[in-house]
């Protein structure tokens, strides 16, 4: 059975993710009230188990754990970060209802995820990565000279790009861009540090806009 020891432990881990790190770094209330729900909801759940057998247990438990990720992934579009920390509150509750032995394991497997997530998701790590979907005014077929268009356009050095459409008819180019900024614009703009895919096709500004 899960000791309160376990729970306090639960509690600590998954305040420091979600109110340390996820609120003061990203600040979606709605994903903050989900980790934390789904967070003791894996906990209490994992705990009312504990009594059973223990390959029996750890079955149901990722079982479970898989469940609630399909559901959750599936009611609306996430950010690869706030996948990651959706993944991390589920494997807290997890470790602390089935009460990992010894107790020392089991705080060393919750304090994992933590501090892991606490150095990549800082604003400094990899601060001049950005990723995102560009829609250029012009149908370029030729790789070289899309990527020097982009070069051109960004400012910036692109390290990869993949072509998403070439729309000759209306004349355009959509294409999905990684890249580094310059490490004075990295600094000034810490928080579109992104390393993952962009949700959705967004239309460029003027200011990003390609020339006819």
């Amino acid at each position: 059975m899960t000791s309160l020891l376990y729970v306090l432990a639960d509690l600590l881990a998954i305040g420091v993710l979600v109110f340390g790190l996820y609120r003061s770094r990203h600040g979606r209330k709605d994903l903050v009230v989900s980790f934390l729900g789904a967070n003791v909801g894996v906990l209490a759940v994992a705990a009312a188990l504990a009594g059973v057998s223990t390959t029996a247990s750890l079955g149901v438990g990722m079982g479970l754990f898989g469940v609630l990720s399909i559901i959750r992934l599936r009611s609306t579009e996430l950010e690869q970060h706030d996948v990651a920390y959706f993944f991390s509150s589920l494997a807290l509750g997890l470790i602390a209802g089935l009460g990992v032995q010894p107790v020392w394991l089991a705080a060393s497997l919750m304090a994992l995820p933590v501090v892991v997530l606490a150095i990549v998701d800082h604003p400094r790590f990899m601060g001049a990565a950005r990723r995102q979907r560009i829609i250029v005014d012009r149908a370029i077929t030729r790789e070289g000279e899309l990527m020097d268009h982009l070069r051109g356009l960004l400012g910036a050095a692109v390290q990869r790009m993949t072509v998403v459409e070439t729309d000759q008819i209306r004349d355009l180019t959509i294409v999905d861009v990684t890249y580094r900024v310059p490490r004075t614009s990295a600094r000034r703009t810490p928080g579109m540090s992104d390393a993952g895919p962009a949700p959705a096709i967004v239309a460029p500004s003027p200011a990003l806009a390609g020339t006819r």
